[in-house]
């Protein structure tokens, strides 16, 4: 009844999970916003969605390639980018599976074949084309072309998107690569084209095509200081938290209510229930991440193989992760810089009422408060750490109870 062909659950960021928690903020920002402008021919800015390790970006944004896919929309795999990688080499793959979705690729239009031909040479050769100072169009103008093509190809589609998602963007450390990058990606996005409407009138508007970068904080440093204003205008930046137990305790709410069904074995089907204990508790120690919660879920759904989810199972299979929970928060905090790692351990030895700029300078050696102020600011708006209010709080919840308390015991 309970086994690993049925489990629900599904820890790390290559899957989409089954038991889906929180982040409908971005799924209707999707929905109502990006999707229907694009196709309306509206202006709308690409996506990046940054955060710490375990939030959920990539599997977020594979929830809606999924909810494109399913629409009808022309969507690229998650492109991953290696360290070191050359970003322009995947992206071109890419656009060239979408000109093959768009039937570009059986076109006999010869402005599309030397597109084509183009960015099958940026495929092979990527950034490398510019050094060798190859005669024609640089890699980032070919891959903007066929992005145009594949949009007018859609518009002539009707009701379709173009989806790009580009995942591990803070790799991207070539400089001039990554330039090359968002340049053609943001060409693409503010491109306009004149279409003729019903009556005859010529009207411009944009191709029905969308981008979301996902990785991690660092990265809206790298683009901002590489790119400056022209990435602001044409990419918008959210930085996801930790999940409100609320969101985390709905998504269980159908294993409490009616149970979750699963095959019987015999051709039929049954349903494994959960106790409400027992889904507070996976609430409880999963303090708002979405891999945690994958992670207590999963394990809960194999410390036993009765019909129903009690509290004692939680803990039992809790105990099993609590050394891959306890290292997935190090991980976190051991890529942050010696100076913001110094001020979480702070802050987290005040008392909350305490945690405040001035005592949080003071405990760190400092005699001034402005001397801390860049410290915070990047904890709060740049990694989505901790809230900046009066007093200060953290809004990553694991961070908080990692350096507070004996979590992620139970």
């Amino acid at each position: 009844m309970r086994d690993a062909l049925d489990n629900p659950f599904s820890p790390g960021s290559d899957t989409i999970p089954e038991v889906w928690a929180g982040r409908t903020a971005q799924l209707s920002d999707w929905r109502d916003v990006v999707r229907p402008r694009r196709l309306a021919g509206l202006p709308e800015r690409g996506r990046t969605i940054l955060g710490e390790p375990g939030l959920g970006k990539s599997t977020l944004v594979r929830r809606i390639a999924q909810e494109a896919s399913r629409a009808g929309d022309w969507v690229t795999p998650q492109l991953r980018i290696p360290t070191g990688a050359d970003p322009l080499k995947l992206v071109a793959g890419a656009v060239l599976k979408l000109a093959t979705d768009a039937g570009l690729s059986a076109s006999r239009e010869k402005r599309i074949g030397e597109a084509i031909a183009r960015v099958q040479a940026v495929a092979v050769s990527g950034i490398s084309l510019t050094l060798r100072g190859v005669d024609g169009p640089e890699p980032f103008t070919a891959l903007t072309e066929l992005l145009i093509e594949v949009g007018l190809a859609a518009i002539a589609n009707g009701r379709v998107m173009a989806l790009i998602h580009i995942d591990e963007v803070q790799n991207i450390t070539d400089e001039k690569a990554l330039s090359q990058l968002l340049i053609a990606l943001g060409d693409a996005l503010t491109h306009e084209v004149e279409v003729t409407v019903p009556g005859g009138a010529r009207v411009s508007r944009s191709l029905p095509i969308a981008v979301y970068l996902t990785g991690l904080p660092d990265f809206e440093d790298m683009a901002g200081a590489r790119m400056g204003a022209t990435f602001a205008r044409r990419f918008k930046t959210t930085t996801l938290s930790a999940i409100d137990d609320e969101d985390l305790a709905q998504a269980l709410q159908e294993f409490v209510l009616e149970g979750w069904a699963v095959p019987d074995g015999a051709g039929g089907s049954t349903r494994v229930r959960m106790d409400p204990d027992a889904a507070a508790l996976i609430v409880d120690v999963c303090r708002g991440e979405p891999f945690l919660f994958q992670l207590a879920g999963e394990q809960s759904w194999y410390a036993d193989s009765t019909p129903t989810i009690t509290a004692d199972q939680v803990r039992r299979g809790w105990q099993g992760a609590q050394r891959e929970a306890t290292a997935h928060v190090e991980r976190i905090l051991e890529r942050l810089p010696a100076r913001e790692r110094q001020f979480l351990q702070v802050m987290s030895e005040l008392p909350a009422p305490e945690r405040t700029a001035t005592r949080i300078a003071e405990a760190m050696g400092f005699s001034k408060v402005t001397e801390v102020g860049p410290t915070a600011q990047r904890l709060d708006t740049v990694r989505g750490v901790i809230d900046r209010g009066k007093p200060y709080s953290f809004r990553h919840r694991a961070v908080e109870a990692y350096l507070t308390s004996e979590w992620p015991r139970v």
